[in-house]
């Protein structure tokens, strides 16, 4: 029984500090960033856009924030992007701007 809890006690751990987008696809995320956000970021932020997301007073402070980000900037300009393709955007993000653990 002992064992048991040790080992649950192990998975859990192991899955809190697991990346955040594990399951999403960070290669597809960056073909829909640059197919569909980088132009709009650009002229909003200037240069290639990427400063919103290095900005000193940028919004986004979490994972399950970067993931609502998406999520806003796909309703608002109307990508029709499904959540999996959100996800794989925000995982994009993540990996090269945010590193966020959890």
């Amino acid at each position: 029984m002992k064992s048991l809890l040790l080992s649950s006690l192990m998975l859990l751990t192991g899955l809190a500090s697991a990346e955040p987008f594990a399951s999403a696809d960070a290669n597809a995320g960056k073909a829909l960033v640059a197919k569909s956000c980088v132009s709009c970021h650009a002229e909003s932020f200037g240069g290639d856009g990427s400063s919103i997301y290095t900005r000193e007073f940028r919004k986004v402070k979490t994972s399950k924030g970067l993931v609502a980000q998406v999520r806003n900037c796909n309703t608002m300009i109307g990508l029709k992007w499904f959540e999996d393709e959100e996800l794989n955007a925000a995982k994009y993000l993540n990996q090269t701007y945010y590193k966020f653990t959890e």
